[in-house]
């Protein structure tokens, strides 16, 4: 990642060069004032367009690590998951038990808990990237049942990845831009 000058964006986030990404806890899930703060819980459906951009430049940062750290085959982390609620929500809880797991005061057991609940996480990832149909080379969106009553859902079309690096800042970038929309009608709605 390429040093800038502190003011951070999608394309090139802010960062201390001397501590990588992924080592790092999201400053909105940990109180820097209070370091004895443990990381909480993230709730995707519950943050703000500012936190999601930089939630999705940690995990997308930390998820490239661990698929090249492991040897991770798409069966497990397709390259379009971020396109996968099912495996977002995985990733996502997978990332802070490790960044709560390897932090410098925890117990020197945790790192084992984390490796065998990463076991655990691997099978249900596999099971989710067969029943959503995301490859290496082509993606469709994960499958939905109509229950009777409902309409049938469409099916769902395949593309083909060309290259995943811009489809994530697309996908995030519509992602932000859906939040702050959001966002502007609540301070609408709360002004009038």
């Amino acid at each position: 990642m390429p040093e800038n000058n502190g003011q951070g964006s999608l394309f090139e986030p802010a960062f201390d060069a001397s501590v990588h990404p992924i080592f790092a806890g999201s400053a909105e899930y940990s109180d820097p004032d209070d370091p004895e703060l443990p990381l909480r819980p993230l709730n995707w459906n519950l943050l703000s367009s500012e936190e999601a951009e930089s939630e999705w430049l940690d995990l997308n940062a930390w998820v490239d690590w661990l698929r090249a750290t492991y040897g991770l085959p798409p069966t497990v982390i397709p390259p379009y998951w971020h396109r996968h609620d099912e495996l977002v929500w995985e990733l996502s809880a997978l990332h802070l038990h490790w960044l709560n797991s390897y932090d410098p005061d925890g117990s020197p057991s945790a790192p084992l808990m984390w490796h065998r609940d990463f076991a655990d996480a691997r099978h249900r990832l596999r099971e989710w990237v067969a029943t959503c149909g995301t490859r290496l080379e082509k993606d469709r969106a994960t499958r939905q049942t109509s229950w009777p009553g409902e309409d049938p859902q469409p099916p769902a079309a395949e593309v083909v990845i060309e290259n995943r690096g811009a489809d994530f800042i697309e996908f995030v970038v519509e992602d932000i831009a859906a939040r702050r929309r959001i966002e502007e009608r609540v301070r609408a709605s709360l002004a009038g």
